[in-house]
């Protein structure tokens, strides 16, 4: 399954944020979405996840020739800043998800097993989320993103609040459960990016550029995708 954007298109007033952007991701990679700030990453999430309408163009999910509409089930979007509500306790927040999406989770686990699966401390389960630290919010809401399992999953920069030893973790649980997803991963931070992700665009002057990188060392990528993002390069 590829899901497929065709002269997607938006502006803000006399800004063309994207100019026609199509592209076709594949199930099963993890993509990094390159971009300076204010490039328009977070713009064409928001235009994906519907938050923002689109000034022109399509996008659907592929298959085997077939088109299917992106329905809000779909799409499943980690966001930078983390919203949980925090009158609840971690625990409570995650029974109250699981219990009103039940019907919809496949291989349902333990609350506990979701736990450990991002590795919560025991002592923090039973805390208000008030209480978490930025970096705890986050990991909450990529679980639920995780437990829901959606065709798509939209990441806009959710590591960038953990310390190095669970972005670590979160790195290698995002690789496990690629295959059964397609995963866009926004950032600006480009080592992040290539130690992730299995294919790397760029976000440049509203246009989506696909970095290959067949037979180029790091230090050539690198230097590739920084002349992409300053303009002194067409891909």
């Amino acid at each position: 399954m590829n899901l497929v954007l065709e002269n997607v298109a938006k502006s803000f007033g006399d800004k063309k944020v994207l100019k026609n952007v199509t592209f076709s991701f594949e199930e099963g990679k993890i993509y990094g979405l390159l971009g300076r700030n204010g490039a328009g990453k977070t713009t064409l999430f928001n235009c994906l996840n519907e938050d923002l309408d689109l000034d022109g163009g399509v996008f659907y999910f592929s298959s085997n020739g077939e088109k299917k509409n992106v329905e809000a089930n779909d799409i499943g979007y980690v966001l930078s800043t983390p919203v949980v509500p925090e009158f609840l306790t971690g625990r409570e927040f995650l029974k109250f998800f699981i219990d009103i999406n039940k019907d919809h989770i496949s291989d349902l686990k333990s609350i506990d097993e979701y736990f450990d699966l991002v590795k919560i401390d025991k002592d923090d389960r039973d805390k208000l989320m008030k209480d978490y630290s930025h970096g705890m919010k986050n990991k909450l809401q990529m679980l639920v993103h995780i437990i829901a399992s959606p065709k798509l999953l939209l990441l806009d920069e959710p590591l960038t609040s953990f310390d190095v030893v669970v972005a670590e973790e979160m790195k290698e649980l995002l690789k496990k459960i690629k295959k059964d997803h397609i995963l866009i991963f926004s950032t600006h931070i480009m080592e992040l990016a290539l130690d992730l992700c299995d294919e790397i665009v760029v976000l440049n002057g509203g246009i989506l550029e696909h970095i290959e990188n067949k037979d180029l060392s790091n230090k050539e990528l690198k230097d590739k995708i920084i002349k992409v993002l300053t303009g002194e390069e067409d891909v």
